[in-house]
């Protein structure tokens, strides 16, 4: 079987190395990943779609508080919302990734807190791709059937974070503070949102399962598309 095309989106600016791990996560999972930017033509055909991480979203998409010290990316914003807006409606497996999470959220209808930290005063700064934040994950859920555990540490590196859920959203996980970390549609086969970054924890392996689950999804969807055709 060819491996299923995975779309991933990212900024024109995002790292070399940050985009590697992207790649590596998928690759490793069976995918073949397809870089996905504002400069770049959208090609027929994807399979799944990672919305992955990066600058904040547009205030504005959400009626939040526009900030003037952080940095926005709103060709990324418009790319990822047609995105969703095309490729939901034919069930194609999505995983938001941190900001994806939120963008998903939005999508949707949901909204967003601004900067947790100041809305939140005892809540300490943390920035880090190393596992050291405690997020519990619901029992029962989707998200907690594939990562196959009901807590897990993972990293932190947003001061976004999901407000408001949108339509069909539940929350399945949450960390100590009470932040969302984990979001999934009951409308659709697969469509989940993590605010932590699974492909940089690559020896991890219940966030290798939720990248695998990803790619197995993406391949039952091709499969079935090459019987229809």
């Amino acid at each position: 079987m060819t491996r299923p095309r995975i779309g991933i989106t990212t900024s024109d600016h995002k790292s070399r190395l940050a985009w590697l791990c992207d790649w590596l996560a998928v690759w490793r999972a069976g995918g073949k990943p397809i870089r996905l930017s504002p400069s770049r033509p959208v090609p027929d055909g994807l399979d799944g779609l990672v919305v992955g991480g990066g600058d904040d979203i547009g205030a504005q998409l959400y009626g939040g508080e526009v900030q003037l010290d952080v940095r926005v990316d709103p060709q990324r914003d418009r790319l990822e919302l047609d995105l969703l807006e095309r490729l939901l409606p034919s069930d194609c497996p999505v995983l938001g990734i941190c900001r994806g999470a939120q963008i998903i959220n939005v999508h949707l209808g949901g909204s967003l807190y601004s900067d947790i930290y100041t809305t939140f005063e005892h809540i300490k700064k943390r920035r880090t791709v190393l596992p050291r934040k405690t997020v519990d994950v619901v029992e029962g859920s989707y998200l907690h059937e594939l990562l196959g555990v009901s807590w897990c540490q993972v990293n932190s590196l947003h001061h976004q974070a999901i407000d408001r859920t949108g339509e069909t959203i539940d929350v399945v996980a949450r960390d100590r503070n009470g932040l969302v970390q984990g979001i999934e549609s009951r409308a659709y086969r697969f469509l989940i949102g993590v605010q932590w970054h699974p492909e940089f924890l690559i020896f991890n392996r219940p966030q290798q399962r939720l990248i695998r689950a990803l790619v197995e999804a993406a391949c039952e969807r091709a499969e079935q598309r090459i019987r229809a055709h």
